[in-house]
């Protein structure tokens, strides 16, 4: 068998079995049975795969059919450009994620960063991310998981911001120890019933995927706290379930009645995010002598 039948045959497989992206699945499975680049692979198509190296694909391609997801098998996923070790003690950094990172960019061109907290880290995607665009300003990366952590500190050391990325092991804004200019985060909301139903499936950490009834309890206690580590003019940005955009924009207009709140759509249209910027200035005192 060639390495061109060999991804025939499993994208097929893949596709009767209704697994997204199927060629592309297909096409990083191989690779990383052979330890190979994406060019040597298109380079190498017509290549015979081997008995011993098609036993190790065919091992790979049988972990998916069960579920696994193609990120843990391999043991990389890649976000915003860039390449991130995870494995099942963190969730799979999502493109729909990728959102936060470049509105966060944009907050950084409006007005100067010195200080980013990314609440519920996970691998760090969010955080090394910032960092690498932003290197002159310091970003604390919280996860209430230790073994998250250690992820997360992998990924530090392998893309050079360790002396940038400070990580803290806490429950959401509660190992901060000053305030920021930015709170980022992308909690679980996933509600209960639906976390009952797919946690098994997805091998990912329930950790990270149950927010609750409504999937919003996570979401909730942080806007309630953000006030007080946020500076003057400071940013929150939240990622949201569909759906669920409009109800966490209306708890924060209660909470922060002058601040400006905005829902922002992602590529598809579907509401993803909401920012929320709070005043710059503070009531006048006014001063008898």
């Amino acid at each position: 068998m060639t390495l061109k039948q060999a991804l025939r045959q499993t994208r097929e497989i893949f596709a009767r079995q209704n697994i997204e992206d199927s060629r592309l699945e297909s096409e990083l499975l191989l690779r990383h049975a052979l330890g190979i680049s994406q060019v040597q692979l298109y380079q190498d198509l017509h290549r015979e795969l081997g008995s011993e190296a098609e036993a190790d694909f065919g091992r790979l391609v049988k972990r998916r059919l069960r579920g696994e997801p193609t990120a843990y098998i391999t043991g990389h996923r890649e976000f915003y450009g860039i390449d991130f070790y995870v494995n099942p003690r963190v969730l799979i950094p999502r493109p729909e994620s990728e959102l936060l990172v470049e509105e966060a960019l944009k907050h950084a061109q409006s007005r100067p960063l010195s200080t980013i907290a990314d609440i519920g880290t996970g691998c760090g995607a969010i955080a090394i991310s910032l960092s690498i665009n932003l290197p002159r300003t310091k970003i604390y990366a919280t996860d209430i998981s230790a073994l998250a952590l250690k992820v997360a500190r992998f990924n530090c050391h392998k893309h050079g911001v360790v002396d940038r990325v400070c990580l803290l092991r806490g429950d959401l804004l509660d190992p901060l120890p000053e305030p920021v200019d930015l709170v980022i985060a992308n909690l679980p909301y996933v509600t209960e019933t639906e976390v009952s139903r797919m946690c098994l499936a997805n091998f990912e950490p329930e950790l990270a995927l149950n927010g609750g009834w409504d999937g919003l309890e996570k979401i909730r206690e942080l806007c309630r706290e953000v006030g007080d580590r946020l500076y003057p003019g400071g940013s929150l940005l939240l990622e949201t379930g569909l759906g669920q955009s409009r109800a966490v924009a209306s708890l924060l207009r209660r909470l922060f009645p002058s601040a400006n709140i905005e829902i922002i759509p992602d590529l598809t249209g579907i509401d993803r995010a909401v920012s929320l910027t709070l005043a710059t200035t503070t009531a006048a005192v006014e001063v008898t002598w």
